[in-house]
């Protein structure tokens, strides 16, 4: 085999549909479009949605548009699990958001931490979180080690 007989697999490459030349290929004269109207002018298609510049009923339904409401307050916690805790750091170490950051298990711009329990933590160390779940802080205390809870800031009124 060389360069020069290499080709694409049959039936996949399709050619291009060649519109309005002449009546024999199927599409001449208006090209697929039909007759006259908004369709076989330039520019004509609207959307799905449009109702003929009646008010459309996505906009006359605003619950069903999927806007909701998003809630300025609430709080996004990145989420560290046991099973990573054990892997990254050794006994008695002291583990707090900036050294997650440090290890590689969160990202810098994260804000607040919860630890959940996925896996198993064998020795002690000593967590400070914004956010522990019960099943992992009891397993971090059985371990050896102790729990502190970080006071999560709630910020004021966001503006637009």
């Amino acid at each position: 085999m060389k360069l020069h007989d290499i080709q694409p697999a049959a039936g996949s490459r399709k050619r291009r549909k060649r519109l309005g030349i002449g009546i024999s290929a199927g599409q001449g004269k208006t090209s697929g479009r039909g007759q006259k109207g908004q369709a076989s002018r330039s520019g004509g298609v609207k959307k799905g949605y449009f109702e003929g510049g009646q008010l459309p009923l996505v906009r006359k339904l605003p619950f069903a548009r999927g806007v909701g409401f998003s809630n300025p307050y609430r709080i996004e916690y990145a989420i560290v699990s046991l099973g990573d805790l054990a892997q990254s750091f050794e006994a008695g170490a002291e583990v707090t958001p900036e050294a997650l950051v440090a290890v590689g298990l969160l990202d810098k711009d994260a804000r607040y931490v919860a630890i959940l329990s996925n896996g198993e933590v064998g020795m002690a160390l000593k967590v400070k979180a914004h956010k522990f779940s019960a099943s992992a802080k009891s397993k971090i205390e059985q371990a050896g080690g102790s729990v502190e809870k970080i006071d999560v800031k709630r910020g004021g009124y966001r503006t637009r």
